[in-house]
């Protein structure tokens, strides 16, 4: 089978120590005999990546390789070499200081730890993580839920906490997938999604909503009931209040999520209702006030 390292774990040369990391953890998962029982070439195959892996994570033993080329295989099959090639052939240079095969050897040796890479055949691998949508009312995100999560046989009650916003990741330890030759399993992570809400707009830590205010109410000024998370407050009007005029509630916003005890704002905009049934009598008024406005 291909002995070049590089290929084995399907690297390029050129291949950061984070991508050589990543490209074993994925090849020795598929390989790993506890995945592929009773399949030899499947075991043959996970040795070879082991033995690729151990010298290509070190960036010792890595430069050294890149520098033997070929005759590192020859030197851990026990094969001859002849030094005289690999001086010529661009690897270390003149090797006539090092006194010969034997010496050159132990040289070798020295530099990959002696003998054959260390058996690794069951070396312990962390399973994998997963993620699994989650999606929340917008009361929920703001008191806090819980989700029972069913893997396998097993259920688990999650808490979720208030103020756990769209897109965020909430962590279950130990609930990915198993691990391999007595690894650790990996972690299971909700991902959160907020249900649009008929009544508020979320931003940041605050909420919005429309308030519907009668023509007559904005113009003569009074109360309105605004409702918000955790049941109506009143809000009063000013007289002459325009369209589209902003009102802050504080503390009626969403909790904070590391912070449960605070809350940003609620604001509430101003829509102005005009009547459209009007009686006889009431469009005579609206006239009279028209006039008196000069609009007439």
């Amino acid at each position: 089978m291909e002995q070049d390292y590089y290929k084995i774990l399907g690297v390029s040369r050129n291949a950061t120590a984070e991508e050589i990391k990543k490209a074993y953890r994925n090849l020795a998962r598929r390989y790993h005999p506890d995945r592929n029982p009773n399949d030899k070439e499947a075991e043959a195959r996970f040795k070879q990546i082991n033995e690729a892996y151990e010298v290509l994570s070190d960036a010792e033993k890595r430069a050294r390789y890149d520098q033997l080329g070929r005759h590192y295989h020859q030197w851990r099959s026990g094969q001859g070499i002849n030094w005289n090639d690999i001086s010529g052939s661009g690897g270390f240079g003149n090797f006539s200081g090092f006194g010969g095969e034997g010496s050159f050897a132990d040289f070798l040796a020295s530099i990959f730890g002696g003998g054959r890479a260390r058996e690794t055949y069951r070396q312990p691998i962390r399973g994998q993580d997963i993620e699994m949508p989650v999606e929340l009312t917008l009361e929920e995100a703001y008191s806090g839920t819980e989700r029972v999560i069913t893997r396998g046989n097993k259920r688990r009650t999650v808490r979720i906490p208030a103020g756990t916003r769209d897109g965020m990741r909430v962590r279950v330890e130990g609930e990915g997938e198993p691990g391999f030759a007595g690894g650790p399993n990996g972690d299971l992570y909700l991902v959160v999604s907020i249900k649009p809400h008929p009544l508020f707009e979320w931003r940041d830590d605050d909420l919005y909503t429309d308030l519907k205010l009668p023509l007559y109410t904005a113009v003569l000024g009074g109360e309105a009931s605004v409702p918000t998370l955790n049941g109506e407050v009143k809000l009063r009007i000013p007289p002459g209040t325009q369209s589209g005029k902003l009102f802050r509630i504080s503390g009626r916003g969403m909790p904070r999520l590391k912070q449960p005890n605070e809350y940003g704002n609620l604001y509430a905009r101003v829509l102005i209702q005009v009547p459209t049934d009007l009686t006889g009598e009431e469009l005579a008024l609206f006239e009279k006030l028209a006039r008196l406005r000069g609009m007439r």
